[in-house]
């Protein structure tokens, strides 16, 4: 089962599922890890994965020659349905989240039954989101199973918001087509340039001289781009009726 979430703008999928037990055959086994397989590979690159499924399978403490995909805090010794776990891991290039957390065996079993307690359990995400991940265990005697507990991580999402864009900010100069802003301008530049039209032989001060006066009489934009509004609501039932309104008013 895959459930496709978006939380700040950042997707994220949660995928859960169930592994074949030990006594099955290799067919079905091998058949599922080929479904596990494309189920991941669908998935953008771009996208957060957050596997939880039951491998039925024991990764085994210790991660010499596994640390890539794996910490050392797992629970007894890695069998071959574990195996297949780890090396799901490395060409996915996920990680087994549960077994970099130290803590105590109560809450590294994931399945306790009679005299039985092992870890087939597991959480993976992809590696390079471990950081993400703050810690994982398992809660115990929250499971309505009773022979699974329930494994739980923490994970906070790295949302990187993008940076406002500024427009530049710009001289009122359209204010000249109203005649006391543009009489106005022609007095403070007279001003400026001293009684002269243009100043002898330097071009470059006279036109910093006309743009400095056009910001101080005729100010300057905020450089902020304006926000577009929704217009959802702007059908043409809505300007039919505008439109109705205002005809009535100049009856």
């Amino acid at each position: 089962m895959t459930l496709k979430l978006e939380i700040e703008g950042v997707m994220l999928n949660v995928v859960s599922g169930y592994a074949p037990q030990v006594g099955c055959e290799l067919e079905e086994k091998e058949r599922f890890w080929s479904e596990l397989d494309e189920v991941i590979e669908s998935i953008p690159m771009g996208e957060r994965v957050v596997l939880g499924v039951d491998f039925n399978g024991h990764v085994g403490e210790g991660n010499r020659g596994d640390e890539e995909v794996m910490g050392k805090f797992g629970v007894k010794e890695r069998n071959l349905e574990g195996q297949m776990v780890v090396d799901f891991a490395k060409r996915m290039d996920m990680a087994v989240v549960n077994i970099y957390f130290q803590k105590r065996e109560e809450h590294r079993v994931t399945y306790k039954s009679g005299g039985r307690s092992t870890q087939v359990d597991y959480i993976l995400c992809r590696k390079g989101n471990l950081k993400e991940i703050s810690d994982c265990k398992v809660v115990v005697g929250e499971s309505e199973a009773r022979q699974h507990r329930m494994v739980v991580c923490r994970m906070t999402l790295m949302v990187c918001k993008k940076k406002r864009s500024e427009m530049e900010k710009k001289t009122k100069w359209w204010k000249l087509k109203k005649k006391e802003c543009c009489e106005e301008f022609r007095q403070k530049l007279r001003q400026a340039l001293g009684g002269q039209v243009v100043l002898p032989d330097d071009w470059e001060t006279t036109a910093e001289v006309i743009r400095e006066t056009g910001r101080k009489v005729l100010g300057v934009s905020s450089g902020r781009r304006k926000e577009d509004k929704e217009t959802w609501w702007w059908n043409e039932d809505v300007q039919d009726s505008i439109q109705r309104n205002r005809l009535a008013k100049k009856k």
